[in-house]
């Protein structure tokens, strides 16, 4: 007999609360300045973890996803922790999917921080951070959560203060957005002067304490190949949001309310393509949703008892 660990995680969707582009860099990735935000949009993750004499992984769900971040991610984490182990993930997708807001990088994050507790092994947080950033620019962030601002190519995080909103919408109209293409359109824009610019314009919204700013560098090309996305944010603005913009290269785009009469009324001029109502999740929210998911107690509770292959 062999026993086996379970656990269920949540892996947290993010939005851009500022995004702006400066410079193609030397390594080909993009200088960018953003403000990183975590909401409660999530997916779901069921792991299933045993010991066993050689690396097996399995995924299971509702949806096939090729080149699956996870099980990269558990590859890494298993080879850094050198344990061999028999894996089964199932994932419940329901972050969507090439929207700009990061579930694919959640996800992956989601693997890297409870592998660790299932094989009670530890990996320093700095070591985690690396292994992340190989993974992709975003994924250090989600071992975080809350509120951040990222520098580089979006794995140098500083902490802000945690922003507080319960009435965002968010919409995904499903377009197709190519991310390269974006980037690609956007570079040809790019002089010595915006990036000065732009500098001095994202340090002046940190130190103002305005981090939803409403900037997207991304839009201006994003929108000239998809105007649609440019005629929602449009409406979210008419119909009462105070922030209304694109998040990551998109395609979902999501409106900041006052109140949650104004969101509700706003809610149904969104019919035609599917619709969210999130709030933000804070750090110590984000802390305590992990903590209560991969405390000992918990673990051992899904104990289970499997026969040996």
């Amino acid at each position: 007999m062999s026993s086996s660990l379970q656990v269920r995680v949540h892996a947290f969707a993010k939005l851009n609360l500022d995004l702006r582009v400066l410079y193609k860099r030397p390594d080909n990735f993009h200088e960018l300045r953003s403000v990183f935000q975590t909401i409660s949009l999530a997916d779901e993750i069921t792991i299933r973890f045993s010991r066993s004499r050689r690396t097996e992984i399995t995924i299971s769900g509702s949806i096939d996803i090729p080149d699956n971040l996870i099980v990269k991610a558990a590859r890494l984490c298993l080879d850094e922790m050198k344990v061999t182990a028999k894996i089964e993930f199932h994932l419940d997708k329901r972050i969507p999917m090439g929207a700009g807001l990061g579930g694919g990088s959640s996800d992956a994050a989601a693997v890297m921080l409870s592998l660790p507790t299932l094989a009670r092994k530890r990996i320093p947080t700095g070591r985690l951070m690396a292994l992340c950033a190989n993974l992709g620019s975003d994924v250090p962030f989600f071992l975080l959560g809350g509120t951040a601002a990222a520098l580089g190519r979006g794995e140098e995080l500083y902490p802000l203060p945690d922003l507080k909103c319960d009435n965002v919408l968010l919409i995904s109209p499903g377009v197709h957005v190519s991310t390269a293409d974006a980037y690609r359109a956007l570079s040809a824009t790019l002089t010595p002067e915006s990036v000065s610019a732009k500098q001095t314009q994202f340090q002046s919204a940190l130190w103002s304490g305005n981090v939803s700013s409403g900037v997207n560098d991304f839009e201006t090309v994003v929108f000239s190949q998809h105007p649609e996305l440019a005629s929602f944010r449009k409406k979210l603005l008419k119909a009462g949001a105070s922030v209304a913009m694109m998040t990551g290269s998109g395609s979902s785009l999501f409106g900041i309310f006052p109140d949650r009469g104004r969101l509700e009324a706003a809610s149904p001029l969104f019919r035609s393509t599917r619709t969210d109502w999130v709030r933000f999740v804070n750090r110590p929210a984000y802390r305590r949703a992990w903590t209560r998911r991969l405390t000992t107690n918990p673990l051992q509770n899904k104990l289970v008892n499997s026969s040996s292959n």
